[in-house]
């Protein structure tokens, strides 16, 4: 046996999804959407998953793009290739948007958007309590479970806060922030072929 690890075989306790965990996916994943990126899982059931990508932010304002949140300057992310038309939020808000769905201790996902459009119009919200998101990603049953087994995506838990506040490079500083070999990830280029 090997006294080296083998970096890019997953622990087959790294693959267990569940609500408010996140999907990192491994360095050289080939699928260009979901290449380098974190995903946050708000809904695990036998019969799918969705999530919401933490570091594919666009260059479009939530004011510019959907209406009723004038002066709310903030970047929309894309939360994955399904349905890109749709909009969703995770926030901290809980019980202030009716109809909200807890996540994790902190971290709530939808609810009446009227509700959110009146804290947001009255200044009661700050920039770091609500992500706004067009399209979500998606696993039909079975499909998830297939990625994992083909050690596409580690599984592993974050704090409130990365998931409300990090954008671009979450995937790397996730990583780094990691007491395991999955560390060595984070430091892989791109494109190791022109190293």
């Amino acid at each position: 046996m090997s006294q080296y690890p083998d970096i890019f075989s997953i622990n087959p306790e790294d693959k267990i999804p569940g609500k408010g965990r996140v999907l990192i996916s491994e360095p050289f994943l080939t699928d260009r959407f979901f290449n380098r990126t974190i995903v946050f899982l708000t809904e695990h059931t036998a019969q799918g998953t969705v999530g919401f990508i933490l570091n594919r932010v666009i260059d479009l304002m939530v004011s510019s793009a959907v209406e009723g949140f004038d002066g709310w300057d903030e970047h929309l992310s894309v939360g994955g290739p399904v349905a890109p038309d749709t909009l969703h939020y995770l926030h901290t808000l809980g019980s202030k948007v009716p109809g909200s769905v807890a996540v994790i201790p902190g971290i709530w996902w939808g609810g009446e958007i009227d509700a959110l459009r009146n804290l947001i119009a009255t200044g009661t919200v700050g920039r770091d309590q609500v992500r706004f998101f067009l399209g979500y990603s998606g696993w039909e049953k079975g499909q998830l479970k297939k990625e994992l087994n083909e050690n596409s995506w580690m599984i592993a838990r974050v704090p409130a806060e990365v998931i409300m506040t990090s954008r671009g490079n979450v995937w790397r500083e996730v990583l780094r922030s990691l007491n395991n070999k999955y560390r060595i990830w984070a430091e892989f280029p791109e494109s190791p072929e022109l190293n």
